[in-house]
């Protein structure tokens, strides 16, 4: 990740850090817990901790994009999703065929009310729910950790 290091953003605002990025929504997934709020993460198709994202859809808002994410990805039934980004970053994209790509994700944030157990990449995801200090030390994106740290 270390051509990524210098271009991150957490405010709402998207910066134009690469005119060639391509873009990716995020799901922000929130729930109280009794130590603080929690966060939820789920296990990327490569194994490393991330949020719940995926690509902007026809026919869809990207908050309602977020909120179809959450789902497919981590089973939320129930939640309030923001109608704006509460924030971003950048990451790097890596496909399937060896292709590297720089990719701005907007993110959502779902106060989640409930999930459920089956849910569609259940069988290939795994989930789990874990406070904003420990997501921090979880991932190694380093977007998404700045990104945690100014949610935090």
């Amino acid at each position: 990740m270390s051509t990524l290091d210098r271009s991150f953003w957490t405010g709402r605002k998207v910066r134009a850090v690469d005119p060639t990025a391509i873009v990716q929504v995020g799901a922000l997934c929130l729930r109280p817990g009794k130590s603080g709020q929690k966060v939820l993460l789920v296990k990327s198709s490569r194994g490393r901790w991330i949020i719940p994202k995926g690509w902007p859809m026809d026919g869809h808002t990207d908050a309602e994009t977020a909120k179809i994410e959450a789902w497919e990805e981590a089973g939320l039934r129930k939640g309030r999703v923001s109608k704006a980004p509460i924030g971003g970053y950048v990451t790097e994209k890596r496909f399937d065929d060896g292709r590297v790509a720089t990719c701005h994700v907007s993110v959502y944030r779902i106060d989640v009310k409930a999930t459920t157990k089956t849910y569609p990449e259940a069988a290939i995801r795994k989930r789990k729910w874990m406070s904003l200090g420990k997501a921090i030390k979880k991932v190694d994106d380093v977007g998404l950790r700045a990104f945690l740290k100014a949610v935090k």
